[in-house]
């Protein structure tokens, strides 16, 4: 079997990569490709958007599918052109790519079939835009109608940004003609997910779920990017929440779909807020994510050739997606500017150091051969993925690679797949006698996230409530927690209630409450009866408590021994 796939980025490396493993294909094209690619693929100088130059070579060279990477050959009909000539290609036809291809239309067709989405307007006119969010206020998100390569989409915090959004979308004409029009919606705050489906048109097929990373820089801040970064599965994405997602979005779409006479088959995307446990779309996309493919590849053990082969003859129904249990982060390399102007022709070090990292696979998005050496040619430049037993695991390893990377003016996020951390079952129940000992308590978050360790933080008195502690420290065991940090001053007993109910280690930490300024905590703490043990830090100790309980869980943890070992040297360094 042969197999052509469409574009030049980190998601068609990823794909051409997949498809070569298939025992099925015998061939893999890729148009035009790039310089990573061409590793994988045999690569072709044709433009995704040349569609009778690309469909004269599938009818050359006898090729048995396309796959389309990126949304603008699919919204422009490449689809419906290559059916009409016979030609089996996996993707959305042109009416059915509107989904992503006009905002107005997806917001139409989610409001007429009762999809949970933003509230929003339409305008054609800017002076209207500006009249509207006047009146409604800030924050609020613009959105042009057309493509725009993922940067179309603004998040105004105040009026003067919608102001500035609107100008930028509707008279400088930024996006060109895909701001011809905008959506002016709500602006809904939660959580983000990826989820992604395979379809027929009848039959929908699961891939994990995902998490994108937009913002260029750390914490979410900055410009809006194609994508910075991705992971899966992404944890906020529950058993019980796909269901209902399932339910109320992707089913009804496809089905409210056909009733419009547009059947859908591809890959559809929905980019979603997760709020209070509900999801709402945020957008659709009409194939794969781009960095989210990354990941999924790397999970995704099926043969995918043979999948989509089952799609493009309707027969999705007889298939069943299998996974790697391991989870996959992929850390975006880009060119500094990126966003917006960038240069080129940068010299790559480090790509084979990398690649020798077992369970790591660099995609090149940007990439070009130069004298025999890798050079930067566009603004995402590669997507450094790895595998590893744990999403923790799986961080560490993307980072390691990436140290290895190197060219001038390299950017990229430090906090890839963090967010999945605090949705992981605990691995260390932090308890605070009071609400008032939380300042002290908490300083044990910026330990407990720099070393990627999920944990909770609770308030509980072994006086006041001491049945609310006994019934938490039995409920965390079954949970997988391994440690316990219990914080408190004054008598300072809850150490000891909670080490009389756990066989499992538990560290006291004295706070500096009362007129002793935690003397007594500590005393307190410190004099357990023989056989209830309790490990105590000093007054205020809750580095020392936190370190202490990542030693405890690095006993089984080769990761942590790791990180431990990096935190030692750090310190000595500083």
């Amino acid at each position: 079997m042969k197999v052509l796939v469409l574009g030049s980025g980190g998601r068609e490396h990823a794909l051409c990569w997949k498809l070569a493993q298939s025992p099925l294909v015998t061939k893999v094209y890729c148009a035009p490709g790039n310089a990573g690619i061409a590793e994988e693929a045999e690569c072709v100088p044709i433009s995704v958007n040349d569609f009778q130059a690309l469909a004269d070579f599938a009818q050359k060279e006898n090729i048995d599918f396309t796959i389309v990477g990126p949304e603008d050959p699919l919204a422009k009909g490449i689809v419906d052109f290559f059916e009409k000539k016979g030609l089996k290609i996996f993707g959305p036809s042109a009416k059915a790519a509107q989904i992503e291809g006009s905002k107005v239309f997806a917001k139409e067709i989610m409001a007429k079939y009762g999809i949970p989405t933003a509230s929003f307007e339409v305008f054609d006119d800017p002076q209207e835009a500006l009249a509207y969010v006047e009146k409604k206020g800030a924050p609020i998100v613009v959105k042009a109608d057309g493509l725009a390569a993922g940067k179309g989409v603004i998040v105004c915090s105040t009026l003067e940004d919608a102001r500035e959004a609107i100008h930028k979308i509707m008279v400088e004409k930024a996006f060109g003609e895909a701001g011809n029009r905008v959506v002016i919606e709500e602006c809904l705050f939660g959580e983000e997910a990826s989820f992604m489906i395979l379809t027929d048109g009848k039959t929908l097929l699961v891939l994990p779920s995902s998490q994108d990373h937009k913002p260029l820089l750390d914490g979410d801040k900055g410009p809006n990017t194609g994508g910075m970064g991705a992971y899966s599965p992404a944890p906020v994405v529950t058993p019980e929440l796909e269901e209902k997602i399932m339910k109320t979005i992707m089913e009804p779409l496809i089905k409210g779909l056909a009733e419009e006479g547009i059947p859908y088959k591809g890959v559809l995307y929905a980019g979603l807020m997760i709020v209070e446990g509900n999801p709402y779309v945020l957008e659709f996309n009409c194939r794969f994510g781009d960095p989210e493919c990354q990941p999924l590849m790397m999970r995704i053990k099926s043969d995918l050739a043979e999948i989509i082969m089952a799609a493009l003859e309707g027969n999705l129904a007889e298939k069943k997606l299998e996974l790697r249990e391991e989870a996959a982060v992929c850390v975006v390399m880009a060119s500094k500017g990126y966003p917006g102007k960038y240069e080129k022709g940068k010299v790559i070090k480090g790509l084979e150091e990398a690649a020798k990292i077992p369970g790591v696979k660099v995609f090149h998005a940007g990439t070009a051969k130069k004298g025999g050496q890798f050079v930067t040619n566009g603004g995402r430049v590669l997507g450094v993925t790895a595998l590893g037993k744990d999403i923790p695991y799986a961080i560490d390893k993307a980072y390691e690679a990436v140290e290895k990377i190197s060219w001038e003016g390299v950017h990229f996020r430090r906090d890839i797949g963090r967010k999945a951390i605090k949705h992981l079952p605990p691995k260390v129940l932090v308890f605070a006698g009071s609400k008032s000992d939380l300042p002290v308590i908490l300083k044990t978050e910026e330990i407990f996230q720099e070393f990627l360790v999920p944990y909770r933080i609770v308030v509980a008195s072994s006086y006041r409530n001491p049945e609310k502690v006994r019934s938490l420290v039995k409920t965390a065991e079954t949970k997988g927690v391994k440690v316990f940090i219990a914080g408190a001053g004054l008598a300072a007993h809850l150490a000891g209630a909670i080490a009389s109910e756990t066989i499992l280690p538990v560290i006291g930490l004295p706070l500096a409450t009362g007129t002793l300024g935690g003397i007594d905590a500590l005393l307190a703490t410190a004099q357990m009866p023989p056989g209830v043990p309790v490990a105590t830090v000093t007054i205020n100790g809750s580095v020392n408590a936190a370190i202490l309980a990542i030693k405890i869980l690095a006993l089984s943890d080769e990761r942590l021994q790791k990180r431990l070992t990096k935190y030692k040297e750090q310190l000595a360094q500083d």
